[in-house]
């Protein structure tokens, strides 16, 4: 049977995921209930986080789809992955056109030699404008440097919720066939010969079975291996070449994994037996072979720290409170998360270090709902020095505002060290291009959506580390902190109100040193949020009237993230997301202030 491996490339919400759905109903590898969004997390907010593999098969041709993650936190799965595939296709949203992740992974695809297939989707949108898009793609091309052959690219047009694709815009089309036939005539098929080769397979991604252990998603480049079969394990960072032994293979059939007894050149494949296999490495029949070369991961770009927590209220909710099980947690992690990076050096914490803010905040969502606790500190830039010369990373800020929001946004990028690269207007909207430190974005993200009043879309993609841009001054927030232990009073917390925002409501058990609201002066201020009214035996007319408090400003783990202080700790419990000061005693905090002095 013929073999074509494809990953379905996009900016975020562009419709990867859609089409992969509709891809496996036509082929009837699944009844529409079951969707490659399988996860929790990716299910509830409606992006895909995890790459997952599966199969169609399609006029007597299996092809294997990878489903890529769109947000730029996540590429480091995209990388990897385009290395194993010999075409990508090109989703493109038929309104909003090429957005930054979009360019990246169309970067990486073109520099690894591979022709996509553009698909412009969602061409059932009332504001499409397909032809228009297709040109905006074909600029990209160009401007990425895409060679002659690769400019040649076919361009096909779908609707992946309808379920539809057709080859030009006025044919009639009820189904996805025209884009399975184009597939089947445009990528390449795996050559005969391959098969009769020497066995050399690399892993592009890593599982994790109770049972079997680890597991490793290959990509067989050449040869046959039979379950039970010896193998060696051999790298390109000079390395000594490892023995190791096959016990299960396994082929993806629609989305489950199906055990096979052998496995031959072009298939993707999931391999258990070797404990220590690493993504990159080459699984070879023999140490004679030459590895296959390295797969290259972008380095992190922000660090934080994760430590016990030791608040007051720390144990209450959690079943794993330890340090111990917190870094058995964080090492299992590195098993399958390779775009994260940990330093279990230090013994009171360990430095996390991670792709953005949502990277590490999908980590600790899925570490508190397995019933950890922990803290963890402001996240810092990586700085590093090269040459003598101070970098940090930058990255390609695209954004698109209402032209009446488009003034107010440029001002306060451009005190955040943004350089405004181009600026374009279609249909009352201003897509404004940005470069900027990534230090600059930190926080940021909480006040564009009070700017914009929740109508801009930020998108951004690392462009790299480049020279150090200097200090960059944010009008930040001062905290208010709670001087007492105890509950929350209503007759309090309608008082405060009027110096800032509150994050939690009345009857709420806070203790002294817990952050519960911002001012809009930068200085914190202590307050005492659980005095009660002092009561008389005489009635005051007019204010017995009942209080009523504005809503609080409830803390989600990517908001506090960008509001935290560097003198403050993020505490993670499986029901609670609290911002504490590292010293919880005013006392305590004005003698280290004085010593840092």
């Amino acid at each position: 049977m013929e073999i074509r491996n494809i990953a379905i490339i996009a900016h975020v919400d562009h419709g990867k995921t859609t089409l992969t759905d509709a891809l496996m109903k036509q082929t009837g590898m699944t009844d529409g209930t079951v969707t490659m969004d399988s996860n929790t997390l990716e299910k509830e907010r409606g992006i895909t986080i995890y790459s997952k593999n599966t199969s169609v098969f399609y006029n007597g041709t299996k092809i294997n789809i990878v489903d890529t993650p769109g947000h730029a936190d996540f590429s480091s799965e995209v990388e990897r992955i385009l290395r194993s595939i010999d075409c990508v296709l090109l989703l493109v949203d038929a309104q909003e056109g090429p957005m930054p992740q979009t360019k990246f992974v169309l970067k990486k695809s073109l520099e690894l030699g591979l022709k996509p297939i553009a698909v412009i989707n969602k061409i059932d949108k009332p504001a499409a404008r397909p032809e228009e898009v297709a040109e905006m793609v074909y600029e990209l091309f160009l401007d990425l440097g895409a060679s002659d052959e690769q400019l040649d690219f076919p361009v096909i047009y779908a609707a992946s919720k309808l379920g539809l694709a057709k080859m030009n815009l006025e044919d009639e089309s009820a189904d996805l066939n025209p884009l399975l036939d184009l597939i089947l005539k445009h990528v390449p098929a795996v050559p005969e010969e391959s098969a009769s080769e020497l066995f050399a397979a690399q892993p592009f991604n890593l599982a994790y079975d109770n049972f079997l252990g680890r597991l490793a998603i290959c990509r067989v480049y050449s040869g046959k291996v039979k379950s039970a079969q010896e193998v060696r394990v051999l790298s390109s960072k000079g390395l000594e070449p490892r023995r190791g032994k096959i016990t299960k293979l396994f082929t993806f059939h629609g989305l489950e994994r199906k055990e096979v007894s052998e496995v031959s050149a072009g298939d993707i494949v999931m391999i258990a037996g070797m404990p220590d296999i690493d993504i990159g490495e080459t699984i070879a029949e023999n140490e004679s072979q030459a590895p296959l070369p390295a797969i290259s991961i972008d380095e992190p770009t922000i660090s934080l720290n994760f430590l016990v927590n030791n608040s007051p209220f720390a144990g209450k909710e959690g079943k794993f409170v330890t340090n111990s099980q917190l870094k058995e947690r964080l090492r299992k992690e590195l098993e399958v998360n390779v775009g994260l990076k940990i330093d279990f050096s230090e013994t009171a914490y360990y430095k996390v270090c991670g792709r953005g803010e949502l990277h590490i905040a999908i980590l600790l969502e899925n570490i508190r709902r397995e019933g950890y606790e922990l803290q963890v500190s402001q996240p810092q830039v990586i700085i590093k020095e090269e040459n003598g010369v101070k970098l940090e990373p930058f990255e390609e800020l695209t954004i698109d505002v209402p032209e009446k929001n488009s003034g107010v946004v440029i001002e306060k990028i451009s005190k955040r060290r943004g350089q405004l690269l181009s600026i374009k207007a279609h249909q009352g909207t201003t897509r404004l291009i940005f470069e900027i430190p990534t230090r600059g974005l930190l926080g940021y993200r909480n006040e564009f959506v009070v700017d914009t009043r929740g109508e801009g879309i930020l998108c951004t993609h690392v462009l790299g580390f480049k020279p150090y841009a200097g200090a960059i001054e944010k009008s930040e927030l001062g905290s208010m902190v709670s001087g007492f232990n105890g509950k929350t009073s209503a007759y309090s917390l309608a008082n405060l109100e009027e110096r800032g925002t509150l994050y939690l409501g009345a009857n709420v058990a806070v203790y002294e040193g817990m952050v519960i609201g911002n001012v809009a002066k930068g200085n914190d201020l202590v307050v005492n949020p659980i005095k009660g009214k002092n009561l008389t035996n005489m009635r005051a007319s007019g204010s017995d009237d009942a209080i009523r408090l504005t809503a609080p400003v409830e803390l989600t783990l990517e908001s506090a993230l960008s509001i935290i202080h560097d003198d403050e700790y993020l505490e993670v419990t499986p029901k609670s997301i609290r911002l504490c000061k590292k010293y919880l005693s005013a006392l305590e905090r004005t003698r280290h202030k004085r010593q840092d002095e």
